[in-house]
């Protein structure tokens, strides 16, 4: 005889989750614990990675834009000549005299279309990550009232900084106009 019923297969019974006892669950709790732990570290090596990866672009950045800072820093003697030798002519009015200024200032406008700048020095307060004091003088305490030689900027950073003379706090004597304008002209 063939069966009219198909015969049901025989499906193993399913048993109620058992509760975990303390051991389950202490070790459930530990592997979640450590779980939790490598998805912190991960988290923060991938951002470590992300901020090696931004200091590496701004290193390159910084190599490109200051990659002439030597060669710059040796042209910067030669401005320092030019002014000096215009210092010792102060009053030849001869052509050559003009093409040579004409050369001082191409140089001079190459290096500021490159980045280069002066540092403003005279009458500003003394500041160390600008200024080199070399000699202290009458004047304004902590302000600087003579500049030996000029200092450059490249970009935002200090190339060479100005050599100056920082006031002491000494006033310089009044000349005698200036003493009977503040006295009324009287003496004494």
């Amino acid at each position: 005889m063939m069966p009219t019923e198909p015969e049901e297969k025989a499906q193993p019974e399913q048993k109620a989750p058992a509760e975990p006892n303390e051991e389950q669950s202490r070790a459930l709790a530990e592997a979640q614990a450590k779980a939790q732990e490598y998805l912190d570290n991960w988290r923060r090596a991938q951002a470590d990675f992300t901020n090696y990866k931004r200091h590496a672009e701004q290193d390159k950045l910084d190599m490109s834009k200051y990659a002439c800072s030597q060669l710059i820093l040796g042209l910067l003697p030669v401005l320092d000549d030019f002014e000096r030798a215009y210092a010792s002519l102060e009053g030849a009015n001869t052509q050559w005299v003009e093409g040579v200024k004409l050369v001082e200032n191409k140089l001079r406008s190459i290096l500021e279309a490159n980045g280069v700048k002066a540092i403003e020095a005279m009458g500003k307060p003394f500041d160390p990550a600008e200024h080199e004091g070399l000699l202290h003088g009458k004047g304004p305490d902590g302000v600087v009232v003579g500049e030996m030689r000029k200092g450059y900027r490249l970009y935002d950073k200090v190339l060479r900084p100005a050599q100056v003379i920082v006031g002491n706090g000494e006033l310089e004597e009044k000349s005698v106009s200036d003493k009977k304008k503040t006295h009324g002209g009287k003496n004494g």
